[in-house]
């Protein structure tokens, strides 16, 4: 097992992660989101807040659901306004 480093900085929807494997980033909210890593291998994840459980698909076929961030950014809101 090797050692890794790994930072991120968020910006509203957006992060940016920084490894020293280079430069990634991704758009969404707690739940969804969907990105590029510091390789360029495009992800979408999604997860259940606060669980730890979650699923992450990548490679080809992963962006199709990129239209649904805005209402994964809505739900987030909603969830975290109740």
């Amino acid at each position: 097992m090797g050692f890794y480093y790994r930072k991120s900085v968020n910006l509203g929807p957006f992060r940016v992660n920084l490894s020293k494997s280079g430069v990634g980033y991704s758009v969404g909210g707690r739940g969804f989101r969907v990105g590029t890593t510091a390789r360029g291998k495009k992800y979408t994840n999604f997860s259940i807040p606060g669980t730890g459980v979650g699923y992450r698909k990548s490679g080809a076929g992963c962006l199709v659901l990129i239209a649904a961030v805005p209402v994964g950014i809505a739900a987030t809101k909603l969830l975290l306004t109740s």
